[in-house]
């Protein structure tokens, strides 16, 4: 059964840094791409960054770009974000995604992964 199992959120003040882990098992996905999306109440769930299988090709969303970082260890079958620079309007559940298929480019559409984590609240206070 493969699971995406995200960690690492929590309540942190404006300006403050986390680090989000996604660890995958049930299978290998070292040949996957992986993103994070998040969904803020009321809103729906958006792309936020993703990185290739290789980890050498990486992309994200303008709100976050110059503040998050994505990237990962497939030795590990993890993956990571780092948040920096955190705005309370980066408040939301992240969720881990996992593409089914391999050696394929970045995508930032939520159709475009077949699985994915439970999710971890990331709160923000100003």
């Amino acid at each position: 059964q493969v699971q995406l199992v995200e960690s690492g959120g929590g309540l942190v003040q404006a300006g403050g840094s986390l680090r989000l882990s996604c660890l995958a098992s049930g299978r290998t996905f070292s040949n996957s791409a992986m993103a994070w999306f998040r969904q803020a109440p009321g809103k729906e769930r958006e792309f936020v960054a993703a990185i290739n299988w290789s980890g050498l090709s990486t992309g994200y969303a303008d709100s976050v770009r110059g503040r998050f970082t994505i990237s990962r260890d497939n030795a590990k079958n993890t993956v990571y974000l780092q948040m920096n620079n955190l705005k309370p309007e980066d408040t939301a559940v992240y969720y881990c995604a996992a593409s089914g298929r391999h050696f394929q480019p970045i995508n930032i559409m939520i159709y475009d992964y077949d699985y994915w984590g439970q999710g971890t609240q990331v709160t923000v206070s100003s």
